[in-house]
């Protein structure tokens, strides 16, 4: 059996911050017209090769929904890895639970057969960040007022001003 950190674990934080570095690495493509059309084409390039389906043809309304989600998600991997917080993996396990989901459900629907390869990912990070919030109730939600000072920044980051 495998053993989980403790959410109030460094190695906890480690992988938070794994989690972020993996996110920002598949979605920063997603965050801009350009950058998308160029995944998008790429994919759907790799699902035909490998017999698992291309994407559709893309259109303003897909690449404004990737470009959204794109933008966001490395917003929140950048502050993931920035400064990982107990509370930001038990927030990214609920999120990955969410998109788990609806990729399950894009799959049950039709959707290429490439999804298998980011829900795999998706539940792995989701699994090892959730489960040991359940296994330890107790933990508070932010748990770093020792770690941060009046000025908002943990004892061992330097602020530049």
């Amino acid at each position: 059996m495998i053993r989980l950190p403790s959410p109030t674990s460094p190695a906890y934080l480690r992988v938070v911050r794994a989690s972020a570095w993996y996110d920002l690495v598949v979605t920063v493509g997603f965050a801009t017209p350009r950058t998308y059309a160029l995944v998008h084409d790429a994919l759907s390039s790799w699902g035909q090769a490998w017999g698992l389906g291309d994407l559709p043809e893309l259109d303003p309304m897909q690449t404004l929904y990737a470009n959204l989600m794109g933008s966001v998600v490395v917003v929140w991997a950048v502050l993931r890895i920035v400064r990982p917080l107990p509370v930001h993996g038990l927030l990214d396990g609920v999120a990955r639970t969410l998109f788990t989901a609806w990729q399950a459900y894009a799959l049950a629907h039709g959707a290429t057969q490439l999804l298998w390869l980011f829900l795999g990912v998706e539940v792995t990070f989701g699994v090892v960040q959730f489960v040991p919030w359940r296994r330890n109730r107790g933990t508070e939600l932010v748990n770093d007022r020792a770690a941060v000072p009046a000025h908002g920044y943990p004892q061992h980051a330097r602020r530049s001003e």
